[in-house]
């Protein structure tokens, strides 16, 4: 029976097959399904097929209904990352990118002053296209491998 792994988005699929790279492990495929509502879809183009997913704690249900095991991340992919890296682990990166300063305007806007930097950090990292994706790379490239988020990592020891 063939394994295949669905995500909600891009920056799901990178994570894994960046993580999966990294650590040696061969990657089956990956399907995007844009959003959780489009697991039912999937899972039916694909019946036949074993089916485990990575989706974020909110929608959750909409993929433990339709595949065979399902990896939650809390609250979602970059929360997973945030944890692992620490704030400071995050910044970083963002750094290493010529964008904290970007990053610390974000964080004097009136609405985001005082807001925790976690919820701060998931402004920054969907406020612009593309930019979940880029970081979702950045990120499972910088983290430890003996801290890689246990959604992810009991994904990846599913393979």
């Amino acid at each position: 029976m063939q394994l295949t792994v669905l995500v909600e988005g891009e920056s799901d699929r990178v994570a894994l097959e960046t993580l999966a790279a990294r650590m040696g492990v061969r990657m089956p495929a990956v399907r995007v399904v844009g959003g959780s509502k489009g697991a039912r879809r999937a899972a039916d183009e694909l019946a036949g097929e074993r089916l485990i997913g990575l989706v974020d704690a909110g929608e959750r249900a909409d993929f433990e209904r339709v595949l065979d095991r399902v990896f939650v991340c809390d609250p979602d992919l970059e929360g997973e990352f945030v944890r692992a890296l620490g704030v400071d682990g995050v910044e970083a990166v963002i750094a290493g990118q010529g964008e904290l300063g970007s990053f610390r305007s974000l964080q004097r806007q009136p609405f985001q002053r005082g807001r925790p930097a976690e919820a701060q950090l998931a402004r920054f990292f969907g406020g612009r296209s593309g930019n979940k994706a880029r970081y979702a790379r950045l990120l499972a490239e910088a983290v430890p491998l003996d801290r890689v988020p246990a959604p992810l990592a009991g994904l990846l020891a599913e393979l």
